[in-house]
């Protein structure tokens, strides 16, 4: 008997690899993902802007791509806030604002953001940066204070949204990279069960967390050489983060030092990794 309906993901036609720079921007569970990563040492660079959660917000940091070669984005909620002190405009879209700071709940309303309205706003940004590859995924975190009929209907535009971009993206003809991800599916529909979330009911677990980072792998860093490296990689994070009960022993002074060698010879292959490795 089968206790679960899992997701079909096909191979990505394009692999990531350690060469390559990857930007992560959006919601928390953008963070969840960039932390798997960099317990392998690949190149992330994660929310460098905050975390950002609705799709106007985080195109505002579009300007960051070009600083990237693989540029994953996840959308968390299509609900935003107008910032009614700004002058109105023929797009109400520039009022959107990133944080509101804490100001009065009277100086803003709140609106909910259509499929037509992302798209017009980021198949531009997607096919002006031609050269990129994206990866967009819909975080699996309920915002339960938006109501859980509004989270449901928040998800499905940005689902929707995502869905037209990759299909338009693809039918462009400029060569453009766009795929979808389904962390939202796996969590609701794979996993789906209480026992996959933390404490707060809304936010993944960490085992949800790295099971759906496994399938992500499977999906996007396929590679023989990525694989095998990655396999070193981890190891060696896992030894940098050991905690000894003797510390001062002298068998624990040669772990470090063969660690020292060991950092020395990856760092000759890695040259990024000399920042990262403590």
């Amino acid at each position: 008997m089968q206790f679960t309906t899992p997701i079909d993901i096909p191979r990505s036609p394009w692999d990531i690899r350690y060469q390559d720079r990857m930007l992560f921007l959006g919601s928390c569970f953008s963070d969840h993902l960039a932390a798997c990563l960099g317990q392998y040492y690949f190149q992330v660079n994660a929310n460098p802007a905050g975390t950002l959660y609705n799709p106007v917000s985080i195109a505002h940091h579009s300007h960051l791509f070009s600083e990237a070669d693989v540029i994953l984005v996840t959308f968390g909620t299509a609900w935003v806030y107008l910032d009614n002190l700004l002058p109105a405009s023929s797009n109400h879209l520039d009022r959107v604002v990133d944080n509101c700071r804490k100001r009065p709940a009277a100086e803003f309303t709140r609106y909910r953001l259509n499929k037509e309205e992302i798209v017009s706003l980021w198949l531009p940004l997607l096919l002006q940066h031609a050269d990129k590859r994206f990866v967009f995924t819909v975080s699996p975190i309920r915002h339960i204070k938006d109501g859980l009929h509004e989270n449901q209907l928040s998800k499905a535009v940005l689902l929707e949204a995502v869905d037209e971009l990759v299909r338009q993206a693809e039918e462009s003809g400029t060569g453009v990279r766009v795929c979808y991800f389904p962390a939202y599916e796996i969590l609701l529909d794979e996993l789906r069960d209480y026992r996959f979330y933390a404490a707060d009911m809304m936010h993944p677990s960490d085992v949800a967390v790295e099971y759906i980072f496994t399938r992500f792998a499977q999906t996007y860093l396929y590679d023989g050489q990525t694989m095998a490296d990655m396999r070193t990689l981890h190891q060696l994070y896992l030894d940098f983060h050991h905690r000894p009960l003797q510390p001062e022993s002298e068998e624990y002074q040669k772990f470090v030092q063969a660690l020292s060698v060991r950092r020395s010879e990856l760092a000759e292959r890695f040259p990024w990794l000399v920042s990262g490795l403590v």
